[in-house]
């Protein structure tokens, strides 16, 4: 597939720490982190929260093979699609309805996941999708691939399916949704790079990171606060927080971090890298 889901890195161990960051301009922020890493695991992801604090993501085990998994009140549950292999869970919902994609006969394949059920997901012919985004209305953001290989954003709402084109992009990607329908897009430019829009009312709006190279917005909370990953001039993956028109830069004292998912309570989650490959999960309160 070309870049679905760009800039994710994809019983817990909780450890408290704390980061204070300054954007320019704008009032300190503390972000207060805690570790979220599936015991055992070798490597740790985790891509969404939702208000009741569940979280998913994917977790590779010590033979190398990668699961899905929630993590709800301390205990953790794989989410692997018996359909194929290599289940990405992406977005939750409040009522924990979860959405993905996984590999099916060797091609990408979008997901619902409900009360134990796996349903295949996507707009009609497409090669290829994946389900990034779910809000409480139920109501879900992706991407797919069309027959010549161009990939566009969808909205899935009241059963249709809606495409999303940046205009002038050259790919586009549907991220997150809040429950105001508000969405986050990723998108690339003429020159290669990655941008960053919100798009409410037909209307698109670009959100990239000041000084980034490439900027991923990922989730948007009811509050219209924005989780980001971004890139610098060398290439080094960073979290940054858009929260009232300000953009705060963060960093999870482990190492570089990715910011992946957000609720309306105040809190991230993420990933950081411990070295090559291998990633910890990360939860921060802001």
């Amino acid at each position: 597939m070309k870049v679905l889901h760009s800039g994710v890195v994809a019983v817990a161990l909780w450890l408290p720490l704390v980061s204070v960051v300054q954007a320019a301009d704008s009032p300190t922020l503390t972000f207060k982190f805690k570790n979220v890493n599936v015991h055992a695991a070798k490597s740790t992801v985790v891509t969404a929260i939702n208000n009741p604090g569940v979280v998913v993501g994917t977790y590779t085990d010590q033979s190398g093979i990668l699961h899905g998994f929630k993590l709800a009140k301390g205990k953790a549950t794989d989410i692997d699609n018996p359909a194929g292999t290599l289940t990405h869970p992406f977005g939750i919902n409040k009522s924990g309805v979860i959405v993905g994609d996984y590999n099916k006969s060797g091609l990408l394949q979008a997901f619902v996941y409900k009360q134990g059920k796996f349903t295949d997901v996507g707009p009609s012919g497409a090669p290829e999708s994946g389900a990034f985004g779910i809000n409480d209305q139920n109501e879900i953001t992706g991407g797919y691939l069309d027959s010549s290989g161009s990939e566009h954003g969808f909205l899935l709402k009241g059963g249709k399916y809606i495409t999303l084109d940046v205009p002038g992009a050259t790919f586009t990607e549907a991220e997150g949704i809040n429950n105001s329908g508000t969405i986050t897009l990723t998108w690339g430019n003429s020159v290669g790079r990655v941008e960053s829009s919100i798009y409410l009312s037909s209307k698109y709006k670009t959100i990239d990171v000041p000084g980034a190279k490439n900027s991923y917005a990922h989730s948007i909370n009811s509050a219209g606060d924005v989780i980001f990953t971004w890139t610098d001039s060398s290439g080094i993956f960073h979290g940054a927080l858009l929260r009232s028109g300000e953009y705060y830069k963060f960093e999870d004292p482990n190492g570089n971090s990715a910011g992946n998912g957000i609720n309306d309570q105040h809190i991230l989650v993420g990933a950081y890298l411990i070295s090559k490959r291998v990633f910890g999960g990360y939860q921060a309160t802001y």
